[in-house]
């Protein structure tokens, strides 16, 4: 009896032992996986760095192309534009491999193809009777190509990056900075980026382009954050992270 109760006795040690072990291993294997989805730079991805310059390659030559069209014009000022100064921010941010850069040129390439299409796309009449010159259909397929080419590019590249709570906060002041730059460097004529009047249709609605542009900046903030959270559920960086399973019985 002494005998089967040692033996029953050693029996429960060593399997409390082989359980301790298992669950210190599946512990290292989840931190192991954690660490790695919450890296924000590029290196957890499987875009190697020359793959992310050879992307990077086309939102710049997006935004060159918008830039030759709007010089020929001589409204070099539209390519501030969110949605054209956003190929060039994408372009830095693959070249130079920065996940916030990259975040917050794609999160404002969503609201910029929708606004093209609403805006942009119904001025192109001339397409359907044939009569346009080579300047105006250069500018045709150079804004599709910034438009549509820059958002799959950055589509593409959002899945590998992801998306962390903060990058719509970033997005916000990016918004500010470019707006800013809008009203020093363009003419008040092509009121880019709302930054010199109240846009056309709405001066109605409002008395001083002070209080339009404080409620224009209070909806461009909430739609970034819905825009991000969106975006974060799709792509998130750090709830997706493995969790293996620690067995109850050794």
């Amino acid at each position: 009896m002494q005998t089967f109760a040692y033996e029953f006795e050693s029996a429960r040690l060593y399997g409390n032992v082989i359980l301790k072990e298992k669950s210190r291993r599946c512990e290292h294997i989840n931190r192991k996986n954690t660490g790695r989805l919450r890296r924000n730079d590029l290196a957890a991805t499987k875009l190697t760095p020359r793959r992310l310059r050879l992307l990077g390659i086309l939102p710049l030559a997006f935004f060159s192309a918008q830039a030759i069209h709007y010089w020929h014009i001589n409204q070099l000022g539209h390519t501030l534009w969110m949605c054209n100064i956003g190929n060039l921010l994408l372009a830095i941010g693959l070249f130079f491999e920065q996940a916030l850069l990259i975040r917050v040129a794609v999160i404002w390439m969503v609201p910029g193809v929708l606004v093209w299409v609403v805006y942009v796309v119904p001025t192109w009449g001339m397409l359907l009777t044939g009569r346009f010159t080579f300047g105006q259909f250069f500018g045709v397929i150079s804004s599709t190509l910034a438009h549509l080419g820059g958002f799959s590019v950055g589509a593409v590249v959002l899945r590998r990056v992801r998306v962390d709570s903060q990058a719509w906060f970033y997005a916000f002041l990016w918004y500010f900075v470019v707006q800013l730059m809008s009203r020093l460097a363009t003419p008040a004529a092509l009121n880019v980026n709302m930054s010199h009047n109240i846009q056309a249709g709405w001066e109605g609605s409002f008395s001083s382009y002070l209080k339009f542009w404080l409620v224009l900046s209070s909806l461009v903030g909430i739609c970034l954050w819905l825009l991000g959270s969106l975006l974060r559920m799709l792509w998130p960086t750090e709830s997706s992270a493995v969790k293996v399973p620690v067995s109850s019985s050794p």
